[in-house]
């Protein structure tokens, strides 16, 4: 029971600090106005983000739902956070949350079909999660009404020049930010979600030292 134990509150503990690495990623503030300007950057880091501690988490305990579990608990830390900068006097839209569970259920799904094959699971689940997020995360921050003019309205005292946001030129580099942001976040997610794995292994050896 107390490896059990320690299992969780590890997950617990990794899903809330991978959520400060994303608030982090781009901007203290993290998503309304970084999201819009480089989303197939912010995509790429999303999903080998999420993968590497899903994946991680859902072998180390062998239970197809894990991945989900880690998942929501990015999300309700980060509707904190919201709501915490919400009772400051920002706007509801100054921090939109990313949309992480269901590209993590695509991930339990994998697992869960191939009958908790690992290699199935680091192949299709990594490949599902990195097509499947720049589009969810797409379609969540169209609903914002005016993402750049939250970006410019409340400006980031704290901020280095170099990361003030700028207006996206669009058609200049790319035309379909979805498209290049899951294609490049297919490619990464399944090294990433290997390395995820390997590092299950690490740790059962040290845990067995």
């Amino acid at each position: 029971w107390l490896r059990r134990t320690t299992h969780y509150l590890f997950i617990v503990v990794v899903a809330v600090n991978s959520t400060l690495l994303t608030i982090n990623a781009g901007d203290y503030i993290f998503y309304t106005d970084w999201a819009w300007t480089s989303f197939v950057v912010f995509s790429i880091s999303q999903s080998t983000m999420l993968v590497v501690g899903a994946i991680y988490y859902m072998l180390f305990t062998g239970v197809p739902g894990t991945a989900t579990y880690y998942a929501t608990i990015m999300t309700i830390y980060t509707w904190v956070a919201k709501g915490a900068w919400f009772a400051l006097g920002y706007p509801y839209d100054f921090i939109v949350v990313p949309v992480w569970i269901p590209s993590a259920m695509l991930l339990d799904l994998t697992y869960w079909a191939t009958r908790r094959n690992k290699h199935a699971a680091i192949l299709i689940g990594g490949t599902l999660v990195g097509m499947s997020l720049p589009v969810f995360n797409m379609i969540n921050l169209l609903l914002v009404k005016d993402p750049l003019e939250m970006a410019f309205k409340y400006p980031r005292p704290t901020l280095p020049p170099y990361m003030t946001p700028i207006e996206p030129q669009v058609g200049k580099f790319y035309n379909s930010p979805v498209a290049l942001g899951a294609g490049a976040g297919a490619v990464l997610s399944v090294p990433i979600a290997a390395l995820g794995a390997k590092l299950n292994t690490w740790t059962y050896r040290w845990m067995a030292a």
